[in-house]
């Protein structure tokens, strides 16, 4: 009956039991960092919160959907799956640039106070992963053109049947 069980929670639930563990432990983690965060300046956490999710919904969400859709409108894009290669590093990017926006524009005196290091070093760092996710991205889109290249011209082959690569 054991089995029996399971299928009936399966069933009530939508997944396993694990799932349910392991999305209770997380919500658990998520409220004891909220709690430790909020100790210290909590109206100020609070506020960067509540703005966080204005700027980006008021603000990113546009700008980032009219980028997307001129990205759609260029001439020389003739694979509209190709943008992902686009998307995704600029997402990334600004993410990055979202979590990190202060120290990135060097607008926080108590960081340097409260850990002894400089805050100079964000920029730099975020401008060389911005550089290495559109790098790699770029590279990920050349690997993929070429193997569907030799895949369609059948490079390597004797018969010039296209290969299967594995």
């Amino acid at each position: 009956m054991k089995g029996d069980r399971s299928i009936r929670f399966r069933h009530r639930y939508g997944e396993g039991p694990l799932h349910l563990v392991l999305l209770t432990a997380s919500f658990a983690l998520t409220g004891y960092a909220g709690v430790r965060l909020l100790e210290g300046d909590w109206l100020a956490i609070g506020l960067w919160f509540v703005g966080s999710a204005l700027v980006h919904d008021l603000v990113l969400l546009p700008l980032y959907a009219l980028a997307d859709r001129a990205l759609l409108n260029v001439p020389g894009v003739r694979h509209r799956e190709w943008l992902i290669f686009v998307r995704v590093p600029a997402v990334l990017s600004g993410l990055l640039l979202l979590v990190w926006f202060p120290l990135i524009t060097r607008r926080v005196e108590r960081y340097e106070q409260g850990t002894g290091l400089p805050a100079d070093v964000f920029l730099p760092r975020w401008l060389l992963v911005t550089a290495l996710l559109f790098l790699c991205s770029a590279l990920w889109l050349l690997t993929r053109a070429q193997r569907r290249r030799h895949r369609r011209t059948g490079v390597g082959s004797d018969t010039g049947a296209p290969q299967r690569l594995p």
